[in-house]
């Protein structure tokens, strides 16, 4: 795997160091900006999937499963799991953008599973007011996975459950398991 932190840079293509890392994307987008052209697509996904997944910045999902740019939407949060939020993106991505399968993908040594909703406690006690969101920790990825399938298949918003499908991302293989969702 490589890692932006790996990546030969040629001088010409030099990216600035100074500055914070903000500086830094903004410098890299001038360089992308100049050799843009417009692929000429529009927001609907080629293949009509939303992929729903894990923030985490191991995963390189287009590489992982094959994807090119515009084929399909993806939503990622922390956990990949099915928020309200997730629930509204999905369904804007079927109702208005065309996308009929959805895609679920948790992964191996996700940091959720070591958090539980005394995080809200403790953020509370630091801010002095409770998020209104849940952590939505787990124990066991796999009944994550399946807790997330079922609250896709069961939302009345959503024009498209029947193929709904859920994986784990081993992040040391870079290898799929498909969970059954039973």
């Amino acid at each position: 795997m490589t890692t932006s932190a790996s990546v030969p840079i040629e001088p010409e293509d030099a990216i600035s160091t100074d500055g914070t890392v903000t500086d830094r994307l903004i410098d890299a987008n001038q360089k992308y900006a100049a050799a843009f052209s417009d692929p000429g697509m529009d927001a609907r996904p080629v293949l009509h999937v939303a992929v729903v997944a894990c923030m985490d910045a191991r995963l390189d999902l287009h590489a992982a499963l094959g994807l090119e740019l515009g084929d399909c939407h993806t939503i990622r949060n922390a956990g990949g799991v099915v928020t309200d939020d997730v629930i509204r993106s999905l369904t804007i991505s079927q109702r208005a953008l065309g996308t009929r399968s959805v895609v679920l993908i948790h992964h191996t040594g996700c940091g959720l599973e070591s958090l539980t909703e005394d995080f809200r406690h403790e953020l509370e006690m630091e801010v002095g007011q409770r998020p209104a969101w849940a952590v939505e920790a787990f124990r066991d990825v796999e009944q994550d996975v399946r807790q997330s399938m079922q609250r896709v298949r069961t939302s009345p918003f959503l024009l498209h459950t029947d193929d709904v499908r859920g994986f784990v991302f081993d992040v040391k293989t870079g290898r799929l398991r498909e969970i059954d969702p039973a």
